[in-house]
């Protein structure tokens, strides 16, 4: 059985997600988040060293990070569904947005909560922050100009990993000029495998920064 080791208001909800829609059985460990800290409980260390979510358990198998984690279930228990083959069409650009999500779209958002947590000691940087979300969403909505998803006409693996960054750009306000991006969203928001696993994970509730 799949255990996922599941924190609350993070990447993990993404994981739950493509288990939804793969249909895969499952069962989840909860964990909160320190309400002042809001960093991850220390009992997250005892299943994997570096004591962050997302991460599951399959046997005497761990793995980390959200990338690694999608792929692995979606080859390993979805039998390659919504995961394009090595001779599709669409390979190149099904990879290119898996690795662009963690890769380069989530570190701006990053360091704009850091510098939102700074106040106004991070001033000189805010405008270089709020210059490369600008342009990495720029980026995003120009790649749906032709098709509905990020990878194609339906929903891959991509776009599940891609998912989290659209959640943080509207939780803070960022995602109003991009209609193609909000559409998306909204789509991705409308799936029964997406709202199970909020049900069953719990609501996103984001920092606003």
């Amino acid at each position: 059985m799949i255990t996922v080791h599941h924190l609350n208001n993070s990447r993990s909800h993404r994981v739950l997600w493509l288990l939804e829609e793969l249909g895969v059985p499952y069962e989840i460990v909860h964990y909160k988040r320190d309400a002042t800290t809001r960093l991850a409980p220390p009992e997250l260390k005892k299943v994997h060293p570096l004591g962050k979510s997302p991460v599951i358990s399959d046997g005497d198998r761990v793995v980390a990070e959200s990338g690694a984690i999608i792929e692995y279930l979606t080859k390993v228990h979805g039998k390659g569904k919504l995961w394009p083959s090595n001779d599709a069409p669409n390979w190149a650009e099904h990879t290119h947005w898996m690795h662009f999500a963690e890769g380069s779209a989530m570190l701006p958002f990053l360091l704009g909560l850091y510098a939102g947590l700074l106040g106004e000691g991070a001033a000189p940087l805010r405008p270089r922050i709020e210059g490369e979300m600008a342009n990495h969403l720029a980026y995003m909505e120009g790649a749906l100009a032709t098709r509905d998803y990020f990878a194609g006409d339906s929903l891959t693996a991509a776009d599940i990993q891609m998912s989290f960054i659209l959640e943080v750009a509207d939780t803070s306000g960022r995602l109003a000029p991009y209609p193609r991006l909000q559409s998306l969203l909204a789509r991705i928001r409308a799936r029964p495998a997406y709202k199970r696993a909020l049900e069953k994970g719990g609501p996103l509730e984001l920092t606003r920064r």
